[in-house]
């Protein structure tokens, strides 16, 4: 069974589930304009750069920010990642430190960053981005933050999942989207497309933002793992485009287990999991992200399947790059 966001949320059109929930999400938008009129957001020295969406997960931002923080880190710049850590237990402003650190404590997320360049976790973008500037930064990445009001954004990035779009176009509940598109794209520099468009929403969007398009490849490890019997797990806001992205290249699991996003696995997970491997005979494979919250005595029992992104025009993230620097 699939876990992750209603069905009704990605229909084409809001159903009668959606429906029910529209009343509700005046306060969805009463929020995202109280926001916005209250924020006081702080500017920094150095260029920001946000990687957001407009819905509820699943879009592929932090794939999309540790693509630009690696390229930034080639041309010698001193990227810095920001993040809320969602899912972690510490509350105040962090660097997270991944030898000491683990996802119950900062989240899932920012150990994948952090294993990339210095991460920051804390809610007020503004406090980290000033620690993160104090220890070096000469530029910031916020994976996600679209929303967030508390830090001057130098650029701002959309990204949207190709194959839902924007949904059934309904702010949540009645669908996934945070804040309304129009408010969105208003306040985008750029409009990142992953994956294949699917609802056909490039069509739809403003004239004048750039839209640029990737794909999410797996890493060279898959190439291993060609002919073998292999079960797949995952947990993701869409574990689905996991298993996509295998079938895609050539590999078909025998079996697919779908968690919660940002899961945190119990010991009853993990036998699970190892009994059907030791029972079956077959490969363990899962995302990066969900590796981190694994323990050792199990993770030397999964094949980590690490994901990048494809771009369509190999150029297009050096041009986007170059405008964070330049100021435009």
């Amino acid at each position: 069974m699939t876990i992750g966001p209603p069905r009704f949320w990605n229909k084409p059109r809001a159903t009668a589930p959606s429906k029910l929930l529209m009343p509700l999400t005046r306060i969805t938008l009463a929020i995202g304009t109280l926001r916005r009129r209250v924020s006081r957001p702080l500017r920094v020295d150095v260029p920001v750069l946000c990687c957001g969406n407009l819905t509820m997960g699943g879009a592929g931002k932090t794939t999309l920010a540790l693509d630009l923080g690696r390229r930034l880190l080639t041309q010698g710049h001193r990227p810095h990642f920001l993040t809320r850590g969602y899912g972690g237990r510490h509350r105040s402003a962090l660097r997270v430190e991944p030898l000491l650190h683990t996802a119950r404590d900062v989240g899932d997320e920012p150990l994948l960053l952090a294993a990339v360049a210095p991460t920051w976790v804390g809610r007020n973008r503004a406090e980290t981005a000033q620690l993160a500037i104090a220890a070096g930064a000469d530029c910031l990445i916020l994976d996600d933050g679209l929303q967030n009001g508390t830090l001057h954004q130098t650029m701002r990035i959309v990204t949207v999942d190709g194959e839902t779009g924007f949904g059934n176009g309904q702010l949540f509940p009645a669908g996934p989207l945070r804040e309304r598109p129009t408010d969105g794209l208003a306040r985008a520099d750029a409009v990142i497309m992953i994956g294949t468009d699917q609802t056909g929403l490039l069509a739809t969007l403003p004239s004048g933002i750039p839209t640029l398009q990737a794909t999410l490849i797996p890493g060279p490890e898959i190439r291993r793992l060609l002919g073998r019997r292999v079960v797949a797990f995952a947990g993701l806001a869409r574990p689905a485009k996991f298993f996509t992205t295998l079938t895609d290249a050539g590999i078909q699991p025998i079996r697919c287990i779908s968690f919660p996003d940002h899961h945190r696995y119990t010991h009853r997970d993990l036998e699970r999991l190892a009994t059907l491997r030791r029972n079956s005979g077959v490969t363990l494979l899962t995302t990066a992200k969900d590796a981190v919250k694994l323990p050792p005595w199990f993770r030397d029992q999964v094949t980590v399947i690490s994901v990048e992104l494809l771009w369509a025009d190999p150029e297009a993230p050096t041009r986007l790059l170059a405008r964070l620097w330049s100021g435009t």
